[in-house]
């Protein structure tokens, strides 16, 4: 088969995938000196929009609306784009092995590709209830969504099981981002997951008892502390019930499954340092290996802020660390170094008409304010985290963005409380002080 040779290589098409090709634009770059190799069918895009906007049943969102990197008020990367930088996007391709000591690649029609330097950007998979040997897992009109393909399959789905039964299987991003657009799309929705509440890496109690509220409102039926245990189908494969492990069955014409991911670091097993389920880097993105870096999902990197190894699943830290990795890679070619990655942990999400964002880290006390009462018309209430007399996390609904610039920036400064009591009553103001 051909063999083609590049300098630089990304190895997975995603959202870090794209931030890092326009890195590389802004820091210059010879034609055909740089490609990326995605085993998608399209130019790198903005994934959380697939759980969103994609699925909403009026003015939708579709490509080529969501490219990267309009989710960070950037420029649409088009495919065009990457033609006039000269960029390669080698798409539909799967890479099925990697020797980085050889510093090549193959894919699964056994391609070659050569590089002098790489950057992994492979970012996770699904978990799938057939891992685990789930009975009738396999039936049809059982979803998992990552990949655009996935969003479309449950569009046709939607369309095919019109005002149908759903049930969603998981109480994460996914669990509840899909519960909200699947009722939006007049389904019957019933979530289930085996935590005491939704969320739970995250959320406290209280902050899930407004969301569980909130979601029950909209007709939402909430099951917790039970799996799924296994499946039933009707004669063409279609599944038709779900079984649960406390005896309940419900029945069901969509599944979504949304139990986490895995990274995808299986290629390069055994050939670079792994830690915490990820590929350990410095604070460039460096791996162990000369020449090879890994961002977004796939990496463990030292989280300054906090003094230790992290591994962030999280499209905010996908776009900055490829930037970053990319400014390194410059950087060294030329030198020179680059600042340190100093990442403040952020997540958000967005169903129906609540917006959430968090920053730093859920560790410690807890300290409630303002209005999470479900019914309200317009709930606006956060929590702060207090360890060792400081405030180190913060989370916001409802916030404005001067608001939620307000809460990053006490996860960040850290203030010290001597009474955790005037938090309450002092809530957002707190931080505007900041």
């Amino acid at each position: 088969m051909a063999e083609k040779s590049f300098k630089y290589v990304i190895v997975g098409g995603g959202v870090a995938a794209g931030y890092a090709a326009r890195e590389f634009a802004k820091q210059g770059l010879k034609p055909g000196e740089l490609a990326i190799i995605s085993k998608e069918a399209v130019a790198p895009y903005e994934r959380p929009a697939l759980s969103k906007a994609y699925l909403f049943p009026e003015s939708p969102a579709r490509l080529p609306g969501f490219h990267v990197c309009v989710g960070s008020g950037g420029e649409r990367l088009l495919p065009e784009w990457y033609k006039e930088k000269g960029i390669e996007l080698i798409l539909r391709t799967e890479i099925v092995k990697a020797d980085l000591a050889a510093k090549i690649l193959i894919s699964a029609a056994g391609e070659t590709f050569k590089y002098q330097i790489l950057i992994i950007a492979t970012g996770s998979s699904v978990i799938r209830l057939t891992d685990f040997g789930v009975q009738g897992a396999d039936a049809k009109n059982i979803f998992y969504l990552r990949e655009i393909d996935d969003a479309d399959k449950l569009i046709e789905a939607f369309k095919a099981k019109k005002n149908g039964k759903a049930v969603i299987v998981g109480g994460g991003y996914i669990g509840l981002e899909l519960g909200a657009v699947l009722q939006m799309n007049n389904f019957d929705v019933s979530m289930v997951y085996p935590e005491p509440w939704c969320m739970p890496r995250l959320f406290t109690s209280e902050i899930a008892a407004f969301y569980e509220g909130y979601y029950k409102n909209k007709g939402i039926k909430i099951i917790k502390g039970t799996v799924a245990v296994g499946f039933t189908s009707d004669s063409n494969g279609e599944v038709k019930e779900v079984k649960l492990k406390d005896g309940r069955v419900l029945e069901a014409d969509i599944v979504v499954v949304g139990v986490g991911g895995r990274p995808l670091t299986t290629l390069f097993k055994g050939q670079v340092e792994e830690e915490k389920g990820g590929i350990k880097t410095d604070a460039s993105f460096k791996t162990s290996v000369t020449g090879v870096y890994a961002v977004g999902d796939v990496a463990t990197f030292p989280l300054k802020l906090y003094n230790e190894l992290r591994r962030v699943e999280h499209v905010d830290h996908a776009r900055k660390s490829a930037e970053q990795a990319v400014k390194a890679v410059k950087a060294s070619e030329e030198g020179k170094t680059v600042e340190e990655y100093d990442y403040l942990p952020f997540f958000y999400s967005r169903s129906f008409d609540l917006s959430w964002q968090f920053y730093g880290d859920n560790v410690g006390d807890t300290v409630l304010f303002g209005d999470n009462n479900p019914a309200s018309p317009k709930p606006k209430f956060g929590t702060y985290w207090i360890k060792d007399g400081k405030v180190i996390g913060a989370f916001l609904e409802g916030g404005t963005p001067e608001e939620n610039k307000a809460i990053a920036k006490v996860a960040k400064v850290q203030p010290p409380v001597e009474n955790p009591d005037l938090l309450t009553k002092e809530g957002l103001s707190f931080a505007a002080k900041i």
